[in-house]
Parts: structure tokens; sequence; C-alpha cells
């Protein structure tokens, strides 16, 4: 059999698939999901004729919508840069730099406020959001934090779960808040130093 015919032999069943028509496939779906109907205004029908593609190839991907839009709002998160492991405080600023970064740009924005608005309506989407998208996120910050106690850096009997609220209601709210403008370049740094810190008197 010549290297030609082992190529053919090896290749999956299928045709290739296209990263190009994906692409365009994901983008779709978010711009729907960013228009003010949400999550209701996304249908198989309505990517395909935006993405400019067949259903069949969006089927060929996706089973149904509910994970098209999951695989389109991972497509969107920042993500969490890898914990170095040398500082609790340095890992807890660049993660959330990249969580501000999620929270200052309007179109995704748009995105999760559409997920988070139709909650009640799709209570199997939220949480295949939730679990998916969001908890391994919050994992990795979890993660961080056990390693600042086990280093010593951070107190023994800290409240993971509360810092970890306080660090992320942090930049969230300050992202959404009106009238306060842009945020400073070093937001992030000052909310985790002055959460490290306390604001008890030393």
């Amino acid at each position: 059999m010549t290297q030609t015919s082992d190529r053919l032999v090896a290749r999956p069943p299928g045709r290739p698939r296209s990263e190009r028509a994906a692409k365009a496939i994901i983008d779709a779906t978010l711009a729907l999901l960013a228009e003010e109907g949400g999550v209701a205004s996304v249908s198989i029908e309505a990517v395909a004729a935006r993405a400019g593609v067949g259903k069949t190839t969006i089927y060929r991907r996706w089973p149904n919508k509910e994970a098209l839009i999951i695989d389109a709002l991972a497509a969107l998160k920042e993500p969490f840069p890898p914990p170095r492991g040398e500082s609790a405080r340095d890992d807890l600023v660049a993660i959330a730099r990249a969580f501000m970064t999620d929270k200052t740009d309007k179109k995704r924005l748009d995105c999760y406020w559409s997920i988070l608005s139709g909650a009640e309506r799709y209570p199997e989407l939220m949480s295949r959001f939730t679990r998916e998208i969001i908890e391994p996120r919050r994992e990795i910050m979890r993660e961080v934090l056990r390693c600042g106690i086990a280093s010593g850096e951070l107190r023994p009997d800290l409240d993971v779960e509360l810092t970890l609220w306080l660090i992320m209601g942090a930049v969230a709210h300050r992202a959404r808040a009106p009238g306060a403008g842009p945020i400073p370049e070093d937001f992030a740094e000052r909310a985790v130093d002055a959460l490290l810190t306390g604001i008890s008197p030393r």
C-alpha cells in the first residue's frame, strides 16, 4: 500500500472541520446573545442564517443550541493565568486583572447578562454555564488562596469562599458602577492589597 493510501485509510470518517465556519458560528451566536432578545434570540436556524452556513454544519459540531451557547461563552471568557505559586498576592492580582477584562468589555457583559437574566427560564443552561465555565475559574482562585494559607502568606483561619467573593465582587461592581468613570489601571492591585491588608488600624 502506498503512503498516500495509508493516509487515506488513517483519515477519520467525516469531512474535515472548517475553522472559518466554526468561528462564524461562534461569532453569530454571541451576536444574537448580545441582542435584546438574549437567549430567546438564539436558535440553530438564526445562527445558521447569520453565520452563512447550513444547519447541518452546526449540528455536525453541536447537538443543540445550549451546547453551542456554552462553547460560545467559553470562547468569550478571558482565561485566568495559571498560578505561578510564588506569591498568592501576585497570583490574585493577575486573576483580578483577567476578571476585570471580562467585566469591562461591553460585548461580554451583554452576553453574560443575557444568560443571567434568563436563569429562571433556562435553568439547565444556567447550571451548565456555572458548572462548566464559572466554577473552574473560581476553583483557580480557591487554589491560590489555599496555597497562600499553606505557605503562611495568608492566615490559617482565612475564609476562602468569602475572600473569593470579596475579590470578584469588588471588580465586578466597579466595572458596572454607573458614573464611576474608567477603571484605574492599578485597580486590581489596589483591591487585592486592600483586602490582604485589612481595614483595621495596624
